[in-house]
């Protein structure tokens, strides 16, 4: 049986979608959906703790997003462009993997130049390829060490914000569009299921005895694009880099082996760990790119519960979450929530599926 896209659209009103994150972290809501029961509970994120008990393990993506997006122009002409950054290519050369808007004007050769608040030129950089319709590959022209490199495009670059939020970038988006778990710089979107965990809720998880584990999978814009065929076996995801190292494998591994509770907190996690099962079902420590696109009828071998924020009509991500929570009753869910007027999206609440 074929599995279609049709099935994972709903009504949103556009109301719903959060442009700001909650005041604090841990005080988002949180829908508890129950797999066994069908049961549905309304609580606030913070309540989660009472889900878990020692000896679990939750799985974080400790992916840091980078300031991806710039502003700049055109040399001779001074056109204003927009250039997004998708991902280092070479990390001597300095090549990047960009989208260009707009794409047009830009063409191999040309030189696009990136001001700083007071206007003088502060990073350059030039255009050596063409990749797609609006992608290009651009080389940065900085003799400057490393280190240095990086704090120039992290003063001269934005937050990018999804263009769902429909507003610039603010000061409180560098620290709030960013889990506070945060390490490994290499993501042009956050991993939105963890930014409802405070410091203070990740000490209270660890005093109850809740393993962490850590692992790394870069989030490309591709997690985004639009699905464009009804027969979801067609459908191919871009790949993203990922990591998971041997101590976050061997925490995982410990907790299934003594029946506890597996959380991956994330579909990008969810995404790393099935793509690294081993012939004993466990999860092995692996390095390299994954393009797996999960979609019913899967089945998941190392998580039995997930955390995930709310998703857009037909995306690869509510379609991960059908196939881990069952589609009819995920479906359902986000009647509940809609109805119940939750946020959605990246600023939006969260579900907890057991």
């Amino acid at each position: 049986m074929r599995t279609k896209l049709s099935s994972f659209n709903f009504d949103l009103p556009k109301e719903l979608v959060a442009k700001y994150p909650t005041e604090e972290r841990d005080q988002s809501r949180l829908m508890v959906v129950h797999r066994d029961t069908g049961k549905i509970e309304h609580k606030v994120f913070k309540d989660i703790l009472g889900y878990f008990s020692e000896g679990d393990v939750m799985i974080f993506n400790n992916t840091k997003v980078f300031p991806a997006r710039l502003f700049g122009q055109k040399e001779k002409t001074g056109a204003k462009i927009e250039v997004f950054l998708l991902r280092e290519l070479n990390h001597d050369a300095r090549l990047w993997d960009v989208l260009v808007d707009p794409a047009r004007k830009i063409r191999v050769g040309n030189k696009l130049y990136f001001e700083d608040e007071n206007g003088n030129d502060a990073l350059v950089a030039e255009v050596v390829d063409n990749t797609t319709s609006r992608g290009r590959t651009i080389r940065f022209l900085f003799d400057g060490p490393e280190e240095e490199f990086q704090q120039e495009l992290a003063r001269l670059g934005n937050t990018p914000l999804p263009k769902y939020i429909e507003r610039e970038p603010e000061e409180i988006d560098r620290e709030r569009y960013q889990t506070i778990y945060a390490k490994e710089i290499g993501a042009v979107a956050a991993p939105t299921a963890g930014l409802h965990f405070s410091r203070e809720l990740l000490k209270r998880l660890e005093l109850k005895g809740i393993n962490f584990a850590e692992l790394t999978l870069h989030i490309g814009l591709g997690t985004f694009r639009t699905i464009d065929v009804e027969d979801l076996s067609k459908h191919k995801m871009e790949a993203e880099y990922f990591r998971i190292p041997p101590e976050a494998a061997k925490t995982v591994n410990e907790s299934k082996i003594a029946n506890k509770k597996v959380c991956a907190v994330g579909t990008t996690v969810m995404r790393s760990i099935e793509t690294a099962v081993s012939a004993e079902e466990l999860l092995k420590p692996v390095e390299g790119w994954t393009n797996k696109f999960i979609y019913p009828p899967f089945d998941f071998h190392i998580a039995n519960s997930m955390v995930t924020n709310f998703h857009l009509p037909k995306s690869s991500l509510v379609i991960m979450v059908c196939a881990f929570g069952g589609t009819e009753l995920i479906m359902d869910a986000y009647n509940e929530a809609v109805k119940e007027k939750y946020r959605f999206f990246s600023y939006g609440d969260a579900m907890l599926i057991l």
